[in-house]
C-alpha cells in the first residue's frame, strides 16, 4: 500500500476510493462517466468575475472564459483532458477560469468529438479546424499559448505538429499537464507508480486506446502518440507531471524527443503529486502548480 506524504493527497485517495464500483459491478457507460467527471469538475464553481460564453469555431464546440481586467490580446487555447472518451467544456470550466484569471488572459476551451462514437483523428481534426478558425477570426498565435491536460496534453502537441505542417501559425507556447502523448501505454513509470496512481490503472488507460484507436490503427501514429512525431520547430514547452503517475514516462519522454528536437523545455516533475493534480480544488498544490505554469504563460506572452 502506498503511503502519501501529502494528506491532502492521501484524502483525495480515500474519496476516490469510495466512488469505485464494487467488485464485480458493470462498468459504468460512457455517458455516466461523462457526467461523473462533469460532477468532478463542478465542485468547484469557475471565479464570479469571468464571463463565460458558448461560441463555435470551424464548427466545434467551444466556450470563450473572459476574466475581468484580462489582457484581450493574452489567450490560452485549451484542449481538455479525459482520455479522448469523457470531458469537455463543462467538466474543465472550473480548470480553465482560475488558470485565465491567473494569468490575465482570455481562455478559449475546445469540445471537440469524443470517441468511441468519434475515433481517431477527429479530435486532432476538431482541434486543427478550431485553430484555423480562431486564426482567421483575427487571434494572434504569437499571443496565444495552446495547453492542455492528460489527452489535452498530448493533442496540445500533436495540434502545434498538424499546425505547423498545414503552415499555420505557430503559437507562442505550449503548456502540457500531466501529457498522455504515447498511446503505446508503455515505460517505466507505469510499473513503478503502479500503486500509486489510483487514477490511471494500466486497464484503464488501455480501456481508453482501444476506444480512441479504431481497430487496427497504429498506436505510434504521430498525431496519437506524439512523441512519435518530428516535433522540430515547436513552441517552447512547460511540462508538469507528477512523480507519483504512470504518465510521467510520457512526460519525461516527450521532453526528451522535444529537447532532441530543439524545442525549448521545461520540465516540472512535482513530488508526492498526482495525476492532472491542477484539476482537483482540494490539493494546494494545484494552485502552486497553475501559479507556476500562468507565470511562464506570461513569460511568453509579456
Amino acid at each position: 500500500m502506498a503511503e502519501w506524504r501529502d494528506p491532502e493527497v492521501a484524502a483525495l485517495r480515500e474519496a476516490f476510493v469510495s466512488l469505485q464500483p464494487p467488485e464485480g459491478a458493470p462498468q459504468p457507460t460512457w455517458p455516466e462517466r461523462r457526467a461523473m467527471i462533469d460532477g468532478l469538475g463542478a465542485i468547484a464553481p469557475p471565479p464570479e468575475n469571468c464571463h463565460i460564453e458558448p461560441l463555435k469555431l470551424g464548427g466545434v464546440a467551444a466556450e470563450k472564459i473572459t476574466p475581468k481586467g484580462a489582457d484581450a490580446s493574452r489567450t490560452i487555447f485549451y484542449l481538455h483532458g479525459g482520455g479522448y472518451c469523457i470531458g469537455g467544456c463543462v467538466s474543465h470550466r472550473t480548470m480553465v477560469a482560475k488558470m485565465a484569471e491567473a494569468a490575465g488572459a482570455t481562455a478559449y476551451t475546445i469540445d471537440y468529438r469524443l470517441a468511441p462514437e468519434h475515433r481517431f483523428p477527429a479530435a486532432v481534426d476538431d482541434a486543427l479546424a478550431a485553430w484555423r478558425a480562431f486564426i482567421s477570426a483575427g487571434g494572434n498565435a504569437a499571443r496565444t499559448v495552446i495547453a492542455g491536460d492528460s489527452a489535452g496534453g498530448g493533442l496540445t502537441v500533436a495540434l502545434a505538429v498538424a499546425a505547423r505542417d498545414a503552415g499555420l501559425p505557430a503559437a507562442a507556447g505550449l503548456h502540457c499537464i500531466s501529457p498522455w502523448a504515447n498511446l503505446t501505454n508503455t515505460g517505466p513509470a507505469y510499473q513503478a507508480k503502479a500503486e500509486t496512481d489510483f487514477i490511471i490503472t494500466q486497464a484503464g488507460i488501455d480501456d481508453f486506446k482501444v476506444n480512441y484507436l479504431a481497430p487496427g490503427q497504429d498506436p505510434k501514429a504521430p498525431l496519437a502518440s506524439p512523441v512519435f512525431a518530428n516535433l522540430a520547430g515547436l513552441p517552447p514547452m512547460l511540462i508538469q507531471v507528477g512523480s507519483e503517475e504512470v504518465l510521467m514516462s510520457d512526460a519525461t519522454l516527450l521532453a526528451e524527443r522535444a529537447g532532441i528536437a530543439r524545442v525549448d523545455v521545461t520540465l516540472r516533475i512535482w513530488p508526492d503529486m498526482i495525476h492532472i493534480w491542477p484539476f482537483f480544488p482540494q490539493l494546494s498544490a494545484g494552485a502552486r502548480a497553475m501559479a507556476e505554469s500562468t507565470a511562464w504563460i506570461k513569460t511568453r506572452v509579456p
